[in-house]
C-alpha cells in the first residue's frame, strides 16, 4: 500500500512539474548578419576560419585587424586559444593560420594600398 501511495504520489509530482513549465525549453535566437564590410575573403580555410572563430566574435575582428604575416597570425592563433580558450584543434589553427597569412598579409595590404592610390585611367606597373 506504501509504495502504491508512494508511486501515485511521485506521479503526480511529475505531472505538476511538467504543467508548471519546469523542465528545459528549447529556445533560440538569430543573430543578424554580419556587417557586409566585414565578410570574409573568399579562399582556401575560409570555411575553417568561419566555424573556429566566429563562434566566439564576429568577423569585424579579423578583418579589421593590422596585416601580418604567418608569424604574426600565429601569435594571434595561439593567444585566442591559450588565452581564451578558443576551442580550435591543432589542425585547424595551421589552416586558420595559413588562410589569414594568404588573405590579410602584407602582400594583400601593399595590394590594396595600390589600389587606392592608383589614379584613374592611369597605367599600374
Amino acid at each position: 500500500m506504501k509504495r502504491m501511495v508512494l508511486l501515485i504520489l511521485l506521479i503526480a509530482g511529475a505531472a505538476l512539474l511538467v504543467g508548471a513549465g519546469a523542465l528545459p525549453q528549447v529556445r533560440s535566437i538569430e543573430l543578424p548578419p554580419d556587417n557586409p564590410m566585414s565578410q570574409l575573403k573568399p579562399g582556401p580555410g575560409v570555411e575553417v576560419v568561419r566555424a573556429d572563430c566566429v563562434a566566439c566574435h564576429s568577423t569585424d575582428y579579423i578583418v579589421r585587424q593590422p596585416r601580418g604575416d604567418a608569424k604574426r597570425w600565429g601569435a594571434e592563433v595561439k593567444k585566442m586559444i591559450s588565452v581564451y580558450g578558443a576551442p580550435v584543434d591543432e589542425a585547424d589553427a595551421k589552416v586558420v593560420v595559413n588562410y589569414l597569412a594568404t588573405a590579410y598579409g602584407p602582400a594583400e595590404a601593399k595590394e590594396t594600398k595600390e589600389k587606392s592610390s592608383a589614379k584613374p585611367g592611369a597605367k599600374t606597373p
